[in-house]
């Protein structure tokens, strides 16, 4: 299918992938036996590696370097949206718009049903405006207060939200990821959202069920940590809460719904919270800057409170910022040493079965988001590459489109140096191996997807295609090209 790699003819693939292997065991090593799960460091090293061994392969660094910067390109509106984002949230912490979810929450939610509320909410949430991050930087937020006064665990209560979240990224019409993954695949839309429920729909069931079992051994709390009582007390003594407050929230819901950019939505909400700040909460316009800029700053003098409403800013996202320029950088240095090359020319080999086929998409879409940390070229790439043979094995691409999704899409938030997984970690405080377990219908989706490539069921056949037939597939670095030519989807992640 890949009728030429650059390196597989003249270099073993061992040392193809070495750089990669190496970077991968110092990161290894920097989350398991050192405890520190920030993976800026070792990607740095990672660069340095892959220009050893470049020069080992008598390639240039300025070669790699120009590619790095090309690389890094892709990844300027994500991290442009990202710091809008942090502005969102801490303005509409300063417009009570958060504290108002969190007040009428406690009134309302029970430990009993709390997680299960929370995984359809942000599912609602976010298959209405089609967007994860919006979801998880705003209802998400409240939700780990309201969880933390009932005495749930954060990591439980992060899990659900980020569950109910990357469900609505993944099915909602207005989301980027459904519709990048169709238009990448050669499919429509609807074709692929249809495809998708009967591995989706599911695992958000027997998540459900999981997330009312667990629920039921906190039915009992009378309180967390600190009293809902107190915490209610401590929103209705330091914010004017009411209707008023939820109106950015509407308008962001609204804008996302009609489908406006994402930039243009982001601005409104930041827009409409500083004037509820100012008109509605007496904040000085002196001070709505240095929120924006720095984050809120919560002075309630009760501990859980304040650690809940002191967040966002632009300054809270430097974290995931500077993770995704590392992360896109050591994307450049390995695809100028040739290691996409060189495993992209092996999955040639073993493709010759429907589970082999599955698995190989999984594979190649898993290990992109790993190596690159972003969702968008994880989604491109495999699509790009593995579509032909589907038509060659004779099965219809919303199986394709439908994997794609389930690996891509959904390993994002559980991947520590994946964008999904910095920002949520960045917006909710709780590290990503924590979470990650409790994010059931993250990985359940996948399971249900390998299921379907075990028995047949939901694997759409379609009218063989001999290899002879297919379009002459282009190289790597033509495909990544590509890419980044493509007209962007305008919708949040």
């Amino acid at each position: 299918m890949i009728t030429k790699f650059r390196h597989l003819e003249r270099y073993p693939f061992w040392f193809d992938i070495a750089p990669l292997v190496i970077t991968t065991a110092i990161m290894a090593v920097q989350f398991f036996i050192f405890k520190d799960f920030t993976p800026h460091i070792p990607l740095i090293i990672g660069i340095c590696i892959t220009g050893l061994f470049m020069g080992l392969k008598g390639q240039h660094w300025a070669d790699m370097e120009h590619q790095m910067f090309n690389v890094m390109k892709v990844g300027l509106p994500a991290v442009l949206i990202l710091m809008c984002v942090g502005m969102l949230i801490s303005i509409w912490i300063a417009a009570g718009t958060v504290p108002t979810i969190v007040n009428a929450g406690l009134s309302v939610l029970t430990p009993g049903i709390f997680l299960p509320a929370t995984c359809i909410l942000a599912c609602l949430v976010s298959l209405a405006t089609g967007t994860s991050w919006g979801t998880v930087g705003t209802v998400g937020l409240a939700m780990m207060g309201i969880g933390d006064a009932m005495g749930v665990p954060l990591y439980w209560t992060a899990g659900a939200v980020v569950s109910g979240s990357f469900f609505g990224d993944k099915m909602s019409p207005l989301s980027d990821t459904t519709n990048l993954t169709p238009a990448v695949t050669g499919i429509t839309i609807w074709e692929h959202i249809r495809g998708m429920l009967p591995c989706t729909v599911p695992a958000l069931v027997v998540a459900l069920a999981v997330y009312a079992y667990v629920g039921m051994g906190y039915a009992g709390n009378a309180a967390g940590t600190t009293s809902t009582a107190t915490i209610q007390n401590a929103m209705q003594g330091n914010f004017q809460l009411g209707w008023i407050t939820l109106v950015p929230a509407l308008a962001v819901i609204y804008m996302g719904y009609r489908k406006y950019s994402a930039m243009g939505t982001i601005c409104l909400g930041v827009a409409l919270g500083a004037l509820i700040s100012v008109f509605v909460q007496d904040v000085p316009l002196k001070d709505i800057f240095n929120i924006l800029q720095n984050g809120y700053k919560s002075t309630t003098g009760i501990g859980t409170v304040d650690t809940l409403l002191s967040k966002g800013g632009v300054m809270s996202m430097t974290w995931v910022v500077t993770l995704t320029m590392f992360s896109l950088a050591f994307v450049g240095a390995l695809e100028t040493y040739g290691t996409f090359d060189a495993i992209l020319g092996k999955l040639e080999n073993i493709i010759q079965s429907r589970l082999s086929l599955v698995g190989a998409t999984y594979g190649s879409v898993l290990g992109v988001s790993l190596i690159l940390g972003e969702v968008y070229t994880s989604i491109v790439l495999p699509g790009r590459l593995l579509q032909n043979k589907y038509k060659e094995l004779g099965y219809e691409r919303t199986t394709l489109a439908r994997t794609i999704e389930d690996c891509g899409t959904l390993a994002s938030p559980l991947i520590p140096w994946n964008m999904g997984g910095g920002f949520v970690t960045a917006t909710l405080g709780v590290p990503t191996v924590l979470y990650a377990p409790f994010a059931i219908f993250c990985w359940l989706s996948p399971l249900f997807g390998i299921l379907s490539a075990l028995t047949g069921w939901f694997a759409l056949k379609t009218t063989l295609v001999s290899k002879a037939e297919l379009p002459l597939q282009k190289q790597t670095e033509s495909l990544i090209s590509g890419y980044r030519n493509m007209p962007k989807i305008t919708s949040l992640a």
